[in-house]
């Protein structure tokens, strides 16, 4: 039977400082969000009051009410939906047909495409270049212009790539052996294989879409096409309520009090999503991010 072995007093007072600094980490991490939950349920008059700190203050859900009666919001949803699940897919089949490809020792330059193709990582084109091959494109105010301008992201293609070279040469070399093509191959053996790092791929996707508002603000020119963020960030900056929110309101101090308690009610609807897919690709995340930037 193991013996308990004494903790030194300077572990002691190591760990209580580590375990100090996690829960202060933890702290300022998570309570923005608590606050913006616990603030879009109080009254406005005491959020504005500084009453708000650590619990609901005057409980109210007038402010989710007109968001949800609002068809600006949903509309934004269900863009920024469109935009998400549509992006995403054409985000991971291309970076998957990329990183395979160059991950194959039989392609012939592979590591000077790669050399071309890490430029891109440092020097663009920049904003109005880019604005003018989509207006020539002809891609303005479409879904084109939401998806097409970031189709592939280097970084993550690097990252999918090491984690494709990770896997063992015979089990591609067995699999032609045995007459199966390289598309067979990948679609059959590789993708099975790479589910943590496809995982993490989809996460890194799905959050830069659903964040998005740039694109939209410079590529759509129809409201009636904005994402979500975009919407959220009009209300935000420039105070955009529309006559559902203030409608009824006698008096300009409770409107301006309102509008506060529905900004916080919009953060945290356009934040939750996000925050629900994250539990489904944790046990995936560590393990596909560190396979596929530990071997170069």
């Amino acid at each position: 039977m193991a013996k308990n072995i004494r903790t030194a007093p300077d572990d002691i007072v190591f760990n209580v400082i580590v375990y100090a600094f996690i829960v202060f980490i933890l702290f300022i991490t998570v309570y923005p969000l608590y606050f913006v939950l616990i603030a879009s349920f109080s009254d406005p008059l005491k959020v504005t009051g500084g009453q708000v700190f650590l619990t609901i203050k005057g409980f109210t859900t007038e402010a989710y009410r007109r968001v949800f009666n609002d068809s600006n919001i949903w509309n934004g949803f269900i863009n920024t939906i469109i935009y998400t699940t549509v992006g995403t897919t054409v985000n991971l089949t291309l970076t998957t047909i990329g990183a395979y490809s160059l991950s194959r020792k039989t392609l012939i330059g592979r590591n000077y495409i790669m050399g071309f193709i890490l430029v891109t990582m440092f020097f663009s084109g920049g904003l109005i270049p880019t604005y003018l091959v989509i207006r020539q494109l002809k891609m303005i105010n479409t879904i084109f212009a939401m998806v097409l301008p970031g189709a592939i992201s280097v970084f993550n293609m690097i990252v999918m790539r090491t984690f494709f070279q990770s896997i063992p040469d015979e089990i591609v070399e067995s699999t032609e052996l045995e007459g199966s093509t390289p598309i067979k191959t990948l679609i059959w053996i590789i993708l099975p294989l790479s589910l943590p790092v496809i995982s993490v791929i989809i996460l890194f996707y799905a959050v830069a879409h659903w964040n998005s508002f740039f694109d939209g603000l410079i590529y759509l020119t129809s409201s009636r096409k904005y994402p979500l963020q975009l919407v959220l960030r009009n209300i935000l900056i420039r105070n955009t309520f529309d006559d559902f929110m203030i409608a009824g309101d006698d008096s300009h101090v409770k409107m301006i009090m309102l509008a506060e308690s529905i900004k916080y009610a919009l953060i945290l609807i356009t934040s939750i999503p996000v925050l629900l897919l994250y539990p489904f690709l944790q046990k995936y995340f560590v393990k596909g991010v560190m396979v596929g930037a530990i071997k170069g």
